[in-house]
């Protein structure tokens, strides 16, 4: 790449292609620099840090997977919805699957306030209009998406499911259904409970 053109956001894109292509372990200052052409020194005028760098790749990722749940669930509700919701995240994983694990790591200040991360948590919460949730158990709904959908792609990608039948993707299905019945279901908020005596 020519230095002229090089830039936050390229270096970003080919951090982003280097996690991809070797594991989001392999992204490294050194490693992009070698990538780019350039001396290391020189991504410093682009990225502060090996941090920031990898904050990068996930602000990157965090934009494209909003962008696949945004089309999944346009015009659906319910099920629907929450089957495409989820099949976007699983998608995601699959296709780029270093961007994917750039999303498994604490994320700095720059990411939470992202408007990729606003957008996300937005499209959690229209999923969750399909089903009778109060909005004051969205925040707990939201969490329960994303540990269960994390959880299981998490496992699937290290080859858990590899050993025993039925598929993973009769699994996955099962958990779609699990989860729409569960949030058809959603149990009433617990009263305050006062300790033992």
């Amino acid at each position: 790449m020519n230095r002229a053109a090089l830039t936050a956001s390229a270096v970003v894109a080919d951090a982003a292609s280097l996690a991809d292509e070797a594991g989001f372990d392999a992204v490294t200052l050194s490693a992009v620099a070698r990538r780019l052409g350039v001396r290391t020194p020189s991504l410093y005028s682009h990225v502060r840090d090996l941090e920031a760098l990898l904050d990068g790749v996930a602000a990157l990722a965090l934009a494209e997977l909003a962008a696949r749940v945004a089309d999944a669930v346009a015009g659906r509700a319910g099920r629907a919805a929450l089957e495409g919701y989820a099949t976007a995240h699983r998608a995601y994983a699959r296709d780029s699957p270093g961007r994917w694990q750039s999303l498994q790591r604490r994320a700095g200040d720059a990411v939470v306030r992202s408007e990729a991360a606003r957008e996300t948590v937005a499209l959690a919460r229209a999923v969750l209009r399909g089903y009778p949730v109060p909005q004051t158990e969205h925040v707990h709904a939201v969490r329960l998406l994303g540990s269960t959908i994390n959880g299981f792609l998490a496992l699937e990608r290290i080859g858990g499911f590899d050993h025993s039948e039925p598929s993973p993707e009769a699994s996955w299905s099962r958990t779609v259904d699990a989860l729409d019945a569960l949030l058809l279901a959603w149990p009433a908020a617990p009263r305050d409970r006062k300790a033992p005596l």
